[in-house]
């Protein structure tokens, strides 16, 4: 834990979300217990991504400046909130039996009822303690991820619905009446748009590669429904756009849409699959935009809801690139002078969209927002 007084960001992550396996996937020993799974046990979705953005913030020193924290699980009250009974005691017997498959891609090991209850616990006890001032703003390493997974059908890595679990707490203590949740993890927040589509207290709003995952969800047309419509905002984007179209993205749609809305805490779905490296995404994200897109969100926190803000990891599968990018966030939350320069930022530069391709997704951008007013 810091023990400076001026630093008001808190870093919630837990060693054991970096044991959730893949359970019936894995080609190795049986996991669970003191066992500890051999790389992702299979997954595309490894804990190496998250464990190497630990280690470089160790590294840096830059986690000696932040308020350092685990979480106790979240509980069963505040699972029920989002997930029925029928599918958390499923999923608890399923693990205690020694794990398996719920939904689509989403395996799980020995135990891995009690991690994804940890996720989400980071993120609830984030969010949590910047609704009682004790921290500004904080970022939940959460794994397993959480903004694929509806009530009762996990699918897309995601087994519990972390953002919504934590949005849901802070409502039943009376906290947050309007949130907003910006998901730029490359794959649409099916789940988190499933959960408050027919709600007006939850904006949601997903930048997404079209057609990417899941292929029939985060259409531009999907608005909400009954009370919730107008307050579900889908940016379907085409392959290929990097820094430049991000940002005009947050500037032209985003960032007018929370101005609008006025939340109470801004929350982002804070994947890394945008990135360029990144295995299964086509975009052209860099450690720098990451940079940008949380400054702006920053700035817009401080002058909408009193700097409330809260990143809860997601997606991101470049065991190289996502700890510096997640590094660069963290570096823009926590206001510190720390830098970790981008190891690749000349090959990252070169393969940048050139000005043709940026005009065009400009033109794309604008007809989105001409089609959201």
């Amino acid at each position: 834990m810091s023990t400076d007084p001026t630093n008001r960001t808190g870093f919630y992550w837990d060693e054991r979300c970096f044991w959730h396996s893949g359970g019936n996937y894995a080609l190795t020993l049986p996991v669970g217990g003191y066992v500890q799974p051999l790389a992702a046990g299979g997954l595309p979705e490894s804990p190496e991504t998250k464990r190497r953005l630990k280690n470089l913030l160790d590294v840096s020193g830059l986690t000696s400046e932040l308020h350092v924290s685990s979480a106790p699980e979240a509980s069963r009250e505040d699972l029920l909130r989002v997930h029925p009974a029928s599918y958390l005691d499923e999923f608890k017997a399923m693990s205690d039996a020694g794990g398996g498959e719920l939904g689509l891609r989403t395996p799980f090991g020995r135990g891995g009822y009690e991690i994804a209850a940890l996720s989400a616990g980071l993120a609830t006890t984030a969010l949590a303690d910047i609704m009682a001032g004790r921290v500004d703003n904080a970022y939940a390493l959460s794994r397993p991820p959480g903004h694929h997974c509806l009530p009762d059908w996990p699918n897309g890595f995601c087994l519990m619905a972390n953002i919504a679990i934590a949005v849901e707490a802070a409502k039943a203590r009376g906290e947050a009446p309007r949130v907003a949740v910006l998901d730029w993890d490359v794959h649409h927040g099916n789940g988190t748009e499933h959960i408050f589509y027919d709600r007006d207290d939850v904006l949601t709003i997903s930048i997404h590669q079209e057609n990417n995952y899941p292929l029939d969800t985060g259409a531009l047309a999907d608005r909400g429904r009954d009370a919730g419509e107008g307050y579900n905002i889908n940016i379907p984007l085409p392959p290929g756009v990097g820094h430049v179209g991000y940002l005009e993205v947050l500037d032209r749609i985003v960032a007018p849409a929370l101005e609008d809305y006025k939340p109470d805490v801004i929350i982002v779905a804070c994947g890394f699959d945008a990135g360029i490296y990144d295995p299964i995404a086509r975009m052209c994200c860099t450690m720098e935009t990451y940079g940008e897109m949380t400054a702006r969100m920053k700035s817009l926190a401080e002058r909408l809801c009193e700097g409330r803000l809260l990143m809860v990891h997601e997606g991101g599968y470049s065991e190289v690139y996502v700890p510096f990018c997640g590094h660069r966030v963290i570096e823009v939350l926590s206001g510190t002078q720390i830098r970790v320069e981008d190891p690749m930022a000349e090959t990252v530069r070169i393969r940048q969209p050139n000005d043709g391709f940026n005009a065009y997704i400009s033109g794309v951008i604008g007809e989105i927002a001409a089609a959201l007013v």
